[in-house]
């Protein structure tokens, strides 16, 4: 049987703090007033001066750890999942960047294997496709000749395979065939987003009306707004989409990310991480997909081109980051990293938040917004 675990903090409930008892149990969590009887041998965790927010959700990132997703196995997934989970990232999305269909495939099996084992750490919710469906002048890191048009029944094999699981996909709606296939990406249960795109913001704003519900890093990889073609940058800043943002100072400025916030507001942003294999090591040379990338001083460049690929951001940063750039307070900035992408996904039914009922998925920030402790299915994780 689990281990039961009753934690006293300042809980983050309704958008606010609260001086709460979280009962941990069966994996599940249950919300107490402060006083309720403690179940015996329930083990007490004392938070005084620290904060209980839900487990981050990362809806993009391409690896840690010197694991990249495009060649990670079953047991390399795993590794990067306990990486996350020392860092409050108690969710996530593995991120396949465009290849070929047989790497895409064996990609979507070992996915697979990794779901069919005990998952300890972090949860792996799902797939996200990169691409194919990409235009090339915004290739950004993906490899051209593996581009391709608007392709159903290839994004029908591929959801058949990851029988279900393929949760979200980063297409470009001026490709050709593209906005055909969202309504078939919302059939097969598949969150669309846009991005890598020069897209006008009539085909833009004509994909969104089809289905689209989310930008790809934003303002990055996409056509930017202009008084008289506002361009894809502006049908997305316009419409109702989610806007996923990498907030680690090289993608965004500050100031940027305090506009997108404040023309979005703090409902419509998620934050990634975008991160490749390189989170968590040194400066030096790694791999993207097919990619060779160098990294300086943390940031992730192509070695042929030097356009940025990625990051070597994790969330808990990402959050100080947010802290730092916005001067919001911490209430206002929590759903950015959970309840967000747990809407975006569609697992807030069970992620995102703490109520009776939900996943316990929970991190303790210390005094310095640090990871303190982290429970991922009402289970202490040990660092």
């Amino acid at each position: 049987m689990e281990e039961t675990y009753i934690v006293n903090g300042q809980v983050y409930i309704n958008r606010r703090f609260e001086k709460k008892m979280l009962c941990l149990r069966d994996g599940k969590l249950q919300v107490l007033g402060l006083g309720a009887p403690i179940l015996g041998g329930a083990r007490v965790v004392d938070a005084a001066g620290k904060r209980v927010i839900p487990g981050f959700i990362d809806v993009h990132t391409h690896g840690a750890v010197g694991v990249d997703v495009n060649s990670a196995s079953a047991e390399d997934l795993e590794r990067i999942s306990r990486f996350f989970a020392g860092n409050g990232t108690t969710s996530w999305l593995c991120s396949v960047l465009t290849d070929t269909v047989e790497q895409t495939e064996w990609c979507i099996d070992q996915f697979k294997a990794h779901r069919a084992g005990e998952q300890t750490t972090s949860e792996l919710l799902g797939i996200h496709l990169e691409g194919p469906f990409l235009a090339s002048e915004y290739k950004g890191a993906m490899p051209e000749h593996l581009l391709r048009k608007g392709d159903p029944e290839l994004l029908r094999s591929y959801q058949e395979r990851a029988e279900g699981n393929i949760r979200y996909i980063t297409v470009s709606p001026e490709v050709e065939g593209v906005v055909d296939i969202i309504p078939t990406a919302r059939e097969l249960g598949i969150v669309t987003a846009i991005g890598h795109s020069g897209a006008s913001y009539e085909t833009s704003m004509k994909a969104i009306q089809r289905g689209v519900e989310a930008a790809t890093h934003t303002f990055n990889a996409m056509g930017l707004l202009h008084q008289h073609r506002p361009a894809i940058m502006g049908a997305v800043l316009e419409s109702d989409v989610y806007c996923e943002m990498i907030c680690d100072g090289r993608h965004l400025h500050p100031g940027v990310v305090r506009l997108l916030i404040k023309t979005k507001g703090l409902d419509k942003v998620v934050a990634i991480t975008d991160s490749i294999m390189a989170a968590g090591l040194p400066d030096g040379n790694y791999r993207l997909g097919v990619n060779e990338v160098v990294v300086e001083d943390g940031d992730a460049k192509l070695a042929s081109t030097g356009v940025r690929a990625g990051s070597t951001l994790t969330q808990d940063a990402a959050l100080r980051n947010l802290l730092a750039f916005t001067g919001r307070p911490m209430e206002e900035l929590v759903p950015v990293l959970t309840e967000n992408p747990a809407k975006l996904i569609g697992v807030f039914d069970r992620k995102g938040s703490i109520s009776d009922g939900k996943d316990a998925d929970l991190v303790v920030l210390d005094e310095e917004d640090r990871v303190d402790m982290v429970f991922i299915r009402g289970r202490l994780l040990n660092k």
